[in-house]
């Protein structure tokens, strides 16, 4: 299936500025064959099937799990490294503190050298993809080229990759270059690079997810945000969900959450039993696009076309939809085994571990059979609960938007913002504690506003800005809120039961955006009142209800001191109107 590096390996619809750079590339990396992808299920099989023989992909009990593939990172590789992430601006200030910079000839000097000749000895696969639906006008296009098997197979699952990609980018006139070698996996020669001036991505030394499936974080958010800015729309890590009442009406709600705080889990929720008549779509479950539509209205599509999930704590109870659709046609990474060739990892009812990720023995003194961070991509149609509307070209209206994060006190299980400006603050100012999806310390509570700290491409006090000038650009603005299932009482225990149960959440979110939800003012926004929320039949006392819904009003001051002192680190780039708001919520507090 490999071409030699040369013209003659491009397909007749290749653009003349897709082909000169495939050629610059090559004669560069120097590999000994060139592929272009062509997004097909025969190549896919054939991608499959080659790491089978090398020993980089193994297969999965194909009785059980058919289909089904394991593949084990380096040990080093595991994680997004955000340490070693850089937004590349001809001014510093363009990328901002949020941001690792680097000036871009430097970048590049260093990227060149570690470029030179790595693709030895390997084949180079040329990846044209659509982020979004291909007929969409919201949807971006790129071209990523890797020597790695396992990140073209993923590329498959995860975008729209292929003929209809490279045809697209032909009447655009543009796309995204993406440049990944796995290098040698050497930890002290890993850099991911970002150009958001030339929209160019250059990743080297991992082939872990985030750090080299191109088209997902480091296109679809950080080179997208800066696009966003220049063309006036928002380019989100956020969930997109259709949340549908008896009545049969459909309203979708776009969700930011930081990485494994339970993104996955609401956009397949499964309606309690005692929530007869609702019903969810799933549209998205990690990013978003949201543009201004000719309606006055907010509307999103979701760029990928699969899911690059956290698998630990899966399972029929926590995410049936998801549960089912990872038990066929479904790469693993970094999960445990049986004895048997299935798949395991921890927050699984039945199976036992024989070996865990790194293809050890099982032994608990080792740790835990899966990697915390372990992952599966599929293709986003085998989910249950797919939303036939993640392929519409226009996208899907937003009703509401809505923060969150792991928080064991101080934000209430929900609470809506006062206006556009002060959800913008409600945004800025999320904190969570740290999950093993990055590199570092867990359970380290840090700002993470918008769930974007890890993904914006520039600085956070512009971003701000881009926000706030969005009630100028969209008529019909959608509600803000914030949510919490996190919270815990002085014994560590969940207050909130969490999983389907979120959509009694959801259900007065949209109620609330509908004026027909009753809430009370506090002075960091609306809670439910007490009748308001649904909490028929759950096991919670009347004491844990006013827990979950209470505003205390010291511990905020406090908060509204670190986050206006979080902000002011932004200087002269920090929004006034922020500033202001920060002051508001403080006078309301006192």
């Amino acid at each position: 299936m490999a071409t030699a590096p040369d013209r003659s390996g491009a397909p007749a619809h290749a653009s003349e500025s897709v082909r000169h750079w495939v050629l610059e590339v090559a004669a560069r990396t120097r590999p000994d064959h060139v592929h272009w992808c062509d997004g097909s299920e025969a190549e896919y099989r054939h991608l499959l099937r080659g790491m089978q023989a090398d020993g980089s992909l193994l297969q999965l009990n194909p009785d059980r799990f058919p289909g089904c593939w394991l593949h084990r990172s380096n040990p080093s590789d595991v994680a997004r490294v955000e340490h070693l992430t850089f937004v590349c601006t001809e001014q510093r200030e363009d990328a901002g503190q949020n941001n690792h910079w680097m000036a871009p000839a430097e970048a590049r000097r260093k990227m060149d050298a570690l470029f030179a000749g790595c693709m030895r000895g390997r084949t180079m696969y040329v990846i044209p993809y659509c982020m979004g639906p291909v007929d969409s006008p919201y949807s971006r296009c790129g071209v990523e080229i890797t020597d790695s098997a396992y990140v073209a197979a993923n590329m498959k699952l995860m975008t729209r990759m292929g003929a209809a990609a490279l045809a697209r980018i032909a009447k655009d006139g543009k796309f995204v270059k993406g440049l990944h070698s796995i290098g040698q996996l050497d930890p002290e020669r890993r850099f991911i690079m970002h150009f958001p001036e030339s929209l160019e991505i250059q990743s080297f030394g991992s082939g872990y997810g985030g750090n080299a499936l191109l088209g997902k974080k480091c296109h679809a958010l950080r080179i997208a945000s800066w696009q966003a800015r220049d063309e006036g729309w928002l380019a989100e890590h956020m969930l997109i969900v259709g949340v549908q009442n008896p009545e049969g009406e459909i309203h979708y709600l776009a969700c930011a959450f930081p990485s494994a705080c339970g993104k996955t889990n609401l956009a397949m929720l499964i309606p309690p039993a005692s929530m007869p008549g609702w019903k969810i779509w799933t549209v998205g479950d990690d990013i978003a696009w949201l543009h201004p539509g000719p309606d006055g209205r907010l509307w999103a599509i979701n760029p990928e076309a699969g899911y690059f999930g956290v698998v630990p704590g899966t399972n029929e109870k926590t995410n049936r939809h998801a549960y089912e659709m990872i038990r066929h046609d479904t790469i693993f990474t970094n999960v445990g085994l049986t004895r048997d060739h299935e798949p395991w990892w921890e927050g699984l009812d039945a199976g036992k571990p024989a070996y865990d990720w790194q293809g050890r023995p099982y032994d608990p003194a080792n740790g835990p059979a899966a990697h915390p961070n372990s992952r599966f991509t599929v293709s986003a149609k085998q989910n249950p609960s797919y939303s036939p509307q993640a392929d519409a070209a226009a996208g899907v209206p937003i009703t509401a938007l809505v923060f969150g994060g792991r928080r064991r006190s101080l934000a209430p299980l929900v609470y809506q913002a006062r206006d556009w400006a002060h959800g913008v603050l409600v945004g800025a100012g999320m904190a969570s504690e740290t999950t093993a999806a990055a590199s570092g310390d867990v359970g380290i509570v840090r700002r993470d506003p918008m769930a974007m700290k890890p993904f914006a491409g520039y600085n956070f006090g512009d971003y701000w800005a881009h926000w706030l000038a969005m009630p100028g650009r969209v008529k019909k603005l959608p509600g803000i809120f914030h949510v919490n299932w996190f919270r815990r009482d002085a014994q560590g225990r969940f207050l909130w039961p969490g999983y389907g149960e979120n959509l009694r959440v959801l259900a007065w979110i949209v109620e609330r955006c509908h004026g027909k939800a009753a809430g009370l003012d506090t002075p960091i926004g609306a809670v439910p009142t007490r009748d308001a929320l649904d909490f028929a039949g759950l096991d919670i006392d009347e004491a844990t209800i006013a827990e979950l819904l209470a505003v205390d009003r010291a511990a905020w001051r406090q908060e509204a001191d670190e986050i206006g002192q979080y902000l002011e680190s932004y200087g002269a780039r920090l929004p006034a109107a922020l500033r202001e708001q920060v002051t508001r919520l403080k006078s309301r507090l006192t």
